[in-house]
């Protein structure tokens, strides 16, 4: 805790401050609500989304989400339901784990992103106003999108994608 709280520069137990522990995070998400009896990219869509909304309203805890294990029974048992569900609806399960880290790994790299931003650990960048030298197409398509944006765009590909790996 001493040395994460050292990278991300605050109170190793300031975590604590707003979370009482990992297992408070991922009851925040709700497994149990999520649409178990639809479609594997309904779940998925949901299930990370619901993940990425908690983590952005938990800045401080995202680092130790992301690399801490959940291992509660019910943080387990989640995790079977996730490789079985996607397996019963034509998956292989291999896939299925595959699909499942990437898609966490995902989540909770954005999380991170939007949290170092929140919490003053990262600038950004010195973007050129508009009709400044130096305001090209990058500092414009700046403008037209939110630091939150890309999230879902990023989670729609990858779903899509994902769908090719069904048998």
């Amino acid at each position: 805790m001493r040395k994460l709280g050292a990278e991300i520069g605050v109170d190793p137990m300031a975590v604590y401050y707003y979370v009482d522990d990992q297992e408070a995070l991922f009851d925040e998400i709700d497994v149990d609500s999520l649409p178990w009896h639809g479609s594997w990219r309904a779940l998925a869509e949901q299930t990370y989304r619901r993940m990425h909304e908690v983590l952005a309203a938990h800045p401080h805890a995202v680092p130790i989400f992301g690399s801490r294990p959940v291992r509660s029974a019910k943080a387990i048992a989640t995790g079977d339901r996730t490789i079985e569900f996607p397996r019963d609806r034509g998956f292989p399960p291999e896939i299925a784990l595959q699909m499942t880290r990437a898609l966490r790994d995902y989540t909770i790299g954005h999380a991170m992103g939007l949290a170092a931003v929140h919490l003053g650990a990262q600038r950004r960048s010195r973007k050129p106003k508009r009709g400044t030298p130096g305001y090209g197409p990058l500092a414009e398509s700046a403008d037209a999108v939110g630091l939150e944006e890309h999230f879902d765009l990023g989670l729609a590909a990858m779903l899509d994608g994902f769908e090719r790996w069904r048998r």
